[in-house]
């Protein structure tokens, strides 16, 4: 069952994605060759206690750190290791946080230093295609309008677009209804209804869909052992329109990147403090 959420639900589920947008924006500063992953889920951790909220992935089925940190080949839920991260690697932080009973969860991938071109490419067309979804969660759709989108843009790049991980719903739990697949067929699905809020997340592949599981039980890695890329942000259904109550801008700050790729999912322009 989806469950709505009233206007000031969502303005308090975006005090909580903005915290994580906050933490990954100070890991932005922090990553780089030489730090490992388990540095960076302590000061995660920290940051998140530090602003009056709970690591939204520490215990949750179990999970032993407050962010998960997939290098390379890993898909997603990548334990934080002692290994050094190097130059060249690709590393997607998830983080999520609990903050006034409300969950954010959402990811980005992050390049280490200079990175092969072919994969450069592969975390531009996902995360574009992360928009290209977004701009699909509208009244009128459903589902699968979503996943579909995702899954033509990546595809048309000879991209393998992952099937057994999906997006979901977000809110008092980490995950509730419903899965929002990065494939499927227009049309099908549940219909999409004014105050809902999903995480939206491709995780797409520079080679084959394909993935297994590492013994440790968590971290997911491509068959063929090609680089993968996952973005994610936390979007609400309102007045009919998707709107961001994640942000990117934190780690854009922290890179000095710029861009204005977020603009057309806000009704106000995002101010960063």
């Amino acid at each position: 069952m989806i469950i709505q959420k009233t206007r000031e639900e969502i303005e308090l589920m975006r005090e909580s994605a903005l915290l994580v947008s906050k933490t990954l924006g100070m890991i932005a500063k922090e990553i780089k060759p030489g730090v490992t992953t388990l540095h960076l889920d302590k000061l995660a951790e920290e940051f998140i206690r530090d602003h009056d909220a709970v690591p939204g992935f520490l215990g949750l089925y179990g999970c032993p750190s407050s962010i998960l940190t997939s290098v390379n080949d890993q898909v997603v839920h990548g334990l934080p290791t002692n290994r050094p991260i190097e130059e060249g690697d690709v590393v997607s932080v998830d983080c999520g946080a609990l903050k006034n009973e409300f969950y954010g969860d959402h990811a980005y991938t992050f390049e280490i230093g200079d990175i092969a071109p072919e994969t450069k490419k592969l975390l531009q067309v996902t995360k574009e295609s992360l928009y290209v979804g977004i701009r699909e969660f509208k009244i009128g759709n459903r589902v699968e309008d979503v996943g579909n989108a995702i899954q033509k843009y990546t595809e048309a790049h000879g991209y393998g677009v992952v099937r057994e991980l999906v997006g979901h719903g977000l809110g008092k739990k980490m995950h509730e209804d419903p899965e929002m697949p990065n494939y499927g067929k227009r049309g099908r699905g549940k219909l999409f209804i004014e105050g809902m809020v999903v995480a939206i997340e491709p995780m797409i592949n520079l080679g084959s869909r394909n993935i297994k599981q590492l013994k440790d039980g968590w971290t997911i890695v491509t068959a063929d052992r090609k680089p993968s890329a996952h973005f994610e942000h936390d979007v609400a259904l309102i007045d009919g329109k998707p709107e961001l109550l994640s942000t990117f801008a934190y780690i854009y700050d922290a890179l000095g990147i710029k861009s204005d790729e977020e603009n057309e999912f806000r009704r106000q322009p995002l101010v960063i403090s």
